[in-house]
This record gives structure tokens, sequence and C-alpha cells, in this order.
């Protein structure tokens, strides 16, 4: 219980920061986006010459981005929680998504959109975790195995929500396998059988961009990297994620997403995961 509750505690301590230099009076000064969504897709066949399989399958996820900002002031909010799964008729469930990210920064402003932050994130997923994605194959994830939290130091351009860039030379960074059957040399970089986390101290970078294509059309971009310090510098973490939002109506909507990660401490391999999904969204949007 102590391992599960201490990844919290680092990113805790950058909100009650950000929380301690606001007032009643400054809700006007907060902004509020993001979305939730839930896509269903099947497929049914009964004696189809052709052939096929039946199946059905869902994604749900929740986006949302809150930030406070006011003079020299700024405090920013991540939650990001997704899950989904797949069914073909007479298989087992097999996952398609699973995540849970949450990150928090504050600052002050240095010059004009420049902002000295201090800011902390935690990301890892809920289930187990399966090679092929098959339930009765090697588990090869869980939760909080791995599970990152970072706390960093460094400096940010922040224009508005659509855009931003953080530039943080020190980092610390822990990666915890909670789970014990995974807890073996070399798995997710871990140093010996047993260990329940890698430290790491390096750098890390971030870029957020959203732009509006077309009245019903938006495209966001984020990428980031991290560089450990302390062995193998030169072997960057890079994760990109891109999504393409096409609103049908105020409820009903078209996403596109790819993810591309590349984790020498996870596979020598570049991974990537393409979604194409069609069903209920709700985009917020609010200043208050």
């Amino acid at each position: 219980m102590k391992n599960k509750i201490l990844p919290m505690v680092l990113f805790i301590s950058a909100f009650m920061m950000g929380q301690q230099n606001s007032d009643k009076d400054s809700l006007k000064h907060w902004s509020l986006s993001g979305y939730n969504n839930f896509h269903v897709n099947q497929a049914a066949f009964s004696h189809w010459n052709a052939g096929g399989q039946s199946n059905i399958g869902w994604n749900a996820r929740v986006n949302y981005q809150l930030t406070y900002k006011e003079n020299k002031e700024l405090f920013q909010n991540i939650v990001i929680i997704g899950y989904g799964g797949n069914k073909l008729k007479g298989e087992s469930m097999r996952k398609t998504q699973d995540e849970l990210f949450i990150s928090s920064n504050y600052g002050r402003q240095i010059y004009r959109n420049w902002y000295g932050v201090f800011g902390s994130s935690l990301s890892t997923q809920f289930a187990p975790g399966y090679l092929h994605g098959n339930p009765n194959g090697r588990k090869i994830s869980n939760y909080m195995a791995p599970g990152y939290a970072q706390v960093a130091i460094g400096a940010m351009f922040h224009k508005n929500e659509n855009f931003y860039v953080e530039i943080k030379p020190l980092v610390a960074k822990w990666t915890f396998v909670l789970d014990r059957q995974l807890q073996v040399e070399g798995n997710y970089g871990l140093k010996h059988n047993g260990a329940p986390y890698l430290f790491q101290l390096g750098s890390f970078g971030s870029c957020y961009y959203r732009v509006r294509l077309f009245d019903n059309v938006t495209f966001t971009n984020s990428g980031s990297f991290f560089s450990n310090y302390l062995e193998h510098p030169e072997r960057l973490v890079l994760n990109y994620n891109g999504e393409l939002n096409m609103k049908i109506n105020n409820y009903l909507s078209t996403l596109v997403t790819l993810d591309v990660k590349y984790d020498h401490y996870q596979t020598i391999h570049t991974q990537l995961k393409e979604t194409l999904s069609l069903g209920l969204t709700y985009n917020i949007h609010h200043r208050f």
C-alpha cells in the first residue's frame, strides 16, 4: 500500500503549491477545455459465405486541461483517463486502450509568455496487459507496473491552452514495477530481480499544439522526450500523440488517434498504436 501511495505524493506537492496562491476572486482566471467520449464498433456474421467473425469493441476516454493564469502566475493541470476493449465471438475480451495520466505545473512569469515552473506527473494503466493481447498469454504489464512518476523544474512557454512548450533540464524520474511477477532484472530497466523501481535523473521536454482545421475539425499534437543523465543520455525516450477530432454534431464525432513511442527500457522496437472510432463525444471549452 505504501508503494502505491508514494507516486501520488510526488504530484500532490505541485498541486498544493498552486492552490496556496489562488483565492475566491481568482475564478474568472480559470479555463477548462477537453472532451468526454464513448465510441463503439460492432460486426455480426451469420452464414456469411465470404467469412468473418462477430465482434464488438468499445473505447471510453476523458481528457481535461484546467489552467489558471493571472498576472505572473500559471497553474496548469492535465488529466487523461482511457480504457477500451474488443471481444471476438468465442474469445475473451482483449483491451485496446488503457491509460491514466495526471500532471500539474505551477509557474511564475519570467518574461512575457515564459515561466519558471515546478511540475510533477504520474502515468500508468489500470489492468494487466498480456503478450499479443491474449489474456491466456504471458503477463507483461499491470497497474503501476510500469508506473512513471516525475518531479521537475525548468521553464515553460505558455501562449494559451492551445500551445505550450516545456523545457526541464532537471528531472527526477521513478519507474515503478509494483507487480512482483514483473520484478525481473532488465524488465523496464530494473537493475536486479525483486527491485520495485528504477530511479533516473535527466532532462525532459514536451510540446503541445492544437489547431482548428475547419469549423468542426480539430487536430491535436503532443510530443515529449526524456534523457537519462546517469546512463546512456543519448538514448532518448520519445513519445508522440496525434488526435484528429471530426465533430458531426453536438454529441457525435469521429476520432482518429495515432500514438508512437520509443523506449529502449521496454523494447528495442518502435511502438505504434492507431485507432479510428465513431461515437458519442461531449466537448468542453469554458472560462470562469
